[in-house]
């Protein structure tokens, strides 16, 4: 019985594959025909252009075309078997040389021709080691040299020379199986190649034009899926007049004004403006309000708050620590407490009879606003009327987090709030389908901050340095990376370093201790303690990351500072320049590779989140600046949003454009559309 082949056929099935290496091959993720197709080469090299063995340049990869003269195999003093062979052209002499291969004798015959690559070496003669090689011959097509050849990510088991004859004989048999996605009016409108050809010329380019052609047409397809899907969730949200509208903004805009110490900036008042148009819309609101460090965004979830209750409704607040989440309560209780606002806060570290209460107190609607960690989406915590959920540091939380708060209402308006600001080129990939407002001005008032990078051996300046701010009655961080000394690699900790600060070097000021080990209550303590300043130095790890606000505190030491990622050094400075002092970042640190010199560099050079974010994506790439995975995004299997970003933009206006005349993609032209993305998005 016959089968039919498609996209979908195991790798198995193909000549030359069989049970066991289909096996290798599914280390790298190929089971199918359609794995095998878009398994995609990591690099070409250019193999096309023939050099003389006289013109050849020693320590430079080259193709030679050369007759074999001679060939034979010897041992050599430790035991190991080589073939060599040795192949001439009009200009020279030149010799092939393979170790623990003696079998390649029976390949070659005197008279052959035979096209060579592999990098020149000149040890007591002219070779090459360990050459690529290919007869040559009228009647087939050289896969392994004489062209742009193509190099793929390999598994153990598995040969370059295998793979590449694998994908050649896959590509000739079977391009035919390979469904086009794009329809025709794209394709035109956009000028981009087919799909067969994209496949066939990005394995084995006719030329570097084909090659680029064909990566264009392949990236910008899953570009256009990814954004398609995104559009789809957008025109969904906009379309939906299920929202909860608000009334009476603009009132409540000047009231707000009235109950803060300070101006708000031109850019706070903008996304307090944006924010006001989407809740009095009858569509839920989907916003992400980017802003730097202290720029502010907590006035912008102040109004949010207030509108919601001044309509009848509940609003909750989720922030990642509880530090965070305590931070937010005390700010908001003492603003809206003297309006007759009620606001609690629901975290893991308080008393069960008093969490109890709480949840009760939220179910029955006696709370307004219930400030709090993961423990505001527990089973058991019950709104009465759920009006507005605000997700602070969004980043830190799954799409199915924020997807269960927002189930415990209905059809809650919801705000997602980062102070990690997102590069644009992110921003279009993660979060396409929200609304975006920034703030970049930073408030009146707050001061920059000076950063000076310190090598080790400096050390003492810097405890000179800590003495004079405190005796100007400022207090000072000391941050370390972790809690307890690694006796393997010596870097210094909070635990240790505490009472070497306080009993060694400061014996006479006042140093605490706040690590991620200590009790919630204990915190507590330390951080009202800090803030009424009973002490003069905090000791702490990375705790204090957010959601600590002292504006007394004017100086920040980062010990190890090279072992911290960059958005991570740029969240903890922010934690000083608060008040009307000026203040001094210290980083600490003797970067080992040039990543780590790159990151303290850019601390020192620049205060903006902005630029630093993008600073942040050259160095660690996409997928680990953000992991798309835990927001419901897939891997970008093929396009590189850095690279690529022009054909992303391009595929995302295209998107748009086809979703707001297709909004369900049941136009027949656009049916392989919806196959693919329903394949693609399950």
């Amino acid at each position: 019985m016959k089968y039919k082949t498609d996209m979908s056929t195991p790798v198995r099935y193909i000549k030359g594959v069989g049970p066991k290496k289909a096996e290798v091959l599914s280390r790298l993720g190929v089971n199918t025909i359609g794995d095998l197709m878009y398994y995609l080469p990591r690099r070409y090299e250019d193999r096309s252009k023939f050099t003389s063995i006289r013109e050849l340049k020693v320590g430079e990869y080259h193709t030679v075309r050369a007759k074999v003269l001679a060939s034979g195999v010897f041992t050599t003093k430790r035991f190991i078997p080589v073939f060599q062979l040795t192949v001439g052209d009009s200009t020279g002499i030149l010799y092939c040389v393979w170790f623990n291969q003696p079998f390649l004798k029976g390949k070659f015959k005197e008279g052959d021709t035979v096209i060579f690559y592999g990098k020149a070496e000149r040890y007591k003669k002219l070779q090459m080691n360990h050459p690529d090689y290919e007869f040559l011959s009228t009647e087939t097509d050289s896969i392994h040299v004489g062209r742009i050849v193509p190099v793929y990510s390999l598994t153990s088991d598995l040969s370059q020379r295998y793979l590449r004859t694998l994908l050649f004989e896959a590509v000739n048999r079977y391009i035919n199986v390979v469904e086009e996605t794009l329809p025709t009016y794209v394709r035109a409108k956009k000028k981009i190649a087919d799909i067969n050809f994209a496949v066939r010329n990005i394995h084995f380019p006719n030329s570097f034009d084909a090659l680029e052609k064909s990566y264009k047409r392949i990236v910008f397809e899953e570009f256009l899926l990814l954004q398609i899907a995104l559009a789809r969730k957008k025109y969904g949200a906009k379309e939906a007049k299920n929202g909860l509208k608000h009334a009476g903004g603009d009132d409540l805009m000047e009231s707000l004004k009235k109950l803060l110490p300070y101006e708000l900036t031109e850019e706070q008042d903008r996304a307090i403006r944006e924010v006001g148009s989407d809740m009095a819309s009858a569509k839920p609101m989907n916003r992400l309000l980017e802003g730097d460090v202290g720029s502010g965004k907590t006035v912008v979830a102040l109004y949010a708050l207030l509108l919601t209750v001044k309509n009848g409704f509940q609003g909750a607040i989720m922030a990642p620590t509880e530090i965070l989440a305590r931070q937010h309560y005390m700010t908001m209780s003492e603003l809206l407490m003297p309006l007759g606002i009620n606001i609690r806060l629901l975290i893991s570290g308080i008393p069960k009879d008093k969490k109890a209460q709480i949840k009760e107190e939220i179910k029955n609607g006696n709370i307004n606003i219930v400030c709090g960690t993961h423990a505001l989406i527990q089973e058991d915590v019950i709104y009465n009327d759920l009006g507005l959920i605000i997700i602070d540091e969004q980043h830190k939380f799954g799409v199915g987090q924020r997807d269960l708060l927002r189930a415990k209402g209905d059809h809650p308006h919801m705000l997602v709030m980062t102070a990690t600001p997102i590069p644009r080129t992110l921003a279009l990939t993660v979060y396409g389908d929200l609304d975006i407002s920034i703030i970049r001005q930073l408030p009146k008032g707050r001061r920059p901050i000076t950063t000076f990078w310190v090598e080790e051996d400096r050390r003492n300046m810097v405890y000179a340095f800590i003495r004079e701010e405190v005796e100007k009655g400022r207090q000072v961080y000391i941050v370390y990376p972790r809690i307890v000394r690694d006796e393997t690699t010596g870097v210094k900790a909070a635990a240790p370093m505490y009472n070497k600060i306080q009993d060694e070097i400061f014996p006479d000021l006042r140093v605490a201790i706040i690590h991620g080990k200590m009790r919630s209550e204990e915190k507590e303590v330390i951080m009202r303690k800090l803030k009424n300043h009973a002490y003069d130095i905090l000791v702490s790890t990375v705790v204090i990351e957010v959601g600590i606000d002292i504006p007394n505190a004017s100086c920040m030491v980062i010990e190890h500072a090279d072992m911290f990622g960059l958005a991570q050094l740029h969240q903890l400075r922010g934690r000083i320049g608060r008040g009307e002092h000026a203040s001094y970042c210290i980083l600490i640190g003797d970067p080992s590779n040039e990543a780590a010199e790159r990151r303290i560099a850019k601390m020192v050079d620049t205060q903006s989140g902005f630029e630093i974010a993008e600073e942040d994506l050259q160095i660690r790439g996409p997928g680990e600046f953000f992991g798309t995975r835990q927001h419901g995004i897939p891997e970008l299997r093929f396009g590189n949003i850095l690279k690529d970003f022009h054909v992303m933009e391009d595929a995302r206006k295209e998107a748009f454009d086809i979703i707001a005349k297709d909004p369900s993609l049941s136009d027949e032209r656009n049916a392989a559309l919806r196959k693919s993305l329903e394949a693609r998005f399950r």
